[in-house]
């Protein structure tokens, strides 16, 4: 698995860039559903150690914050296109944390170009690491390339079970959770937060959301490939 040093992401940043990101306004976060984290900023993700329904929730709105406030430059879904650092290869470890969260908070400037804005005031530190977690979890390119036909079967099944086909959920849920336990993310962290892992999500419990799902599945397979 191919992960970008922080020194080269460094350089990436300083010599990749053509363009300003000029005046930007962030959009807001709505972080209420995570649990706070202090004043002063931390240097290590804190919810990647939390419990499921916080790091769960933690990617949900780090999801819309980054491709809200961030994609513009970094790709959408954390691919980046080449103008900046592809953030889904920097290592879910403290360094990498200690590097993203740097320049969360102040910015980059080159040449009295804003490269990028400073987002710490702006945002705040719950949003920072919610878009870090995110960012963790971006699975690695190709991880679900030869899962693919299955997982679009497996779309299609649950798009019947919503208009009221008969159909295991059970069976169909363990399969997407045995697919998703086989993707690595580009960072190292230990899950990634796949199609396969999502829809697998919303199948389970007393109250499955198949539409959900096969949604899910199609919006993400059509942007894997």
């Amino acid at each position: 698995m191919f992960r970008i040093p922080m020194a080269a992401l460094g350089l990436i940043v300083s010599t990749s860039i053509a363009h300003s990101h000029g005046d930007v306004a962030p959009q807001p976060m709505n972080t209420d559903a995570l649990p706070d984290v202090g004043e002063e900023w931390l240097i290590e993700n804190p919810y990647r150690a939390e419990s499921d329904e916080v790091w769960k929730a933690a990617i949900e709105i780090g999801d819309s914050g980054y491709n809200q406030n961030c994609a513009r430059c970094h790709g959408l879904g954390g691919v980046s296109g080449g103008l900046a650092p592809d953030l889904r290869y920097l290592e879910a470890e403290e360094y990498g944390d200690e590097w993203y969260v740097e320049r969360f908070q102040v910015g980059y400037t080159q040449n009295g170009i804003t490269k990028m804005p400073a987002f710490g005031e702006l945002l705040g530190q719950k949003a920072a690491w919610a878009i870090r977690t995110y960012l963790e979890t971006r699975p690695d390119d190709g991880e679900l390339d030869e899962a693919t036909p299955r997982l679009l079967q497996i779309r299609d099944e649950l798009d019947a079970m919503a208009d009221g086909a008969s159909g295991d959920a059970v069976a169909l849920q363990a399969e997407l959770e045995t697919i998703a336990n086989g993707v690595e993310t580009g960072s190292g962290a230990p899950i990634a937060d796949s199609v396969a892992f999502r829809a697998a999500y919303l199948i389970s419990g007393s109250e499955p959301n198949f539409s959900a799902a096969a949604e899910a599945l199609t919006v993400g397979l059509s942007a894997a490939h």
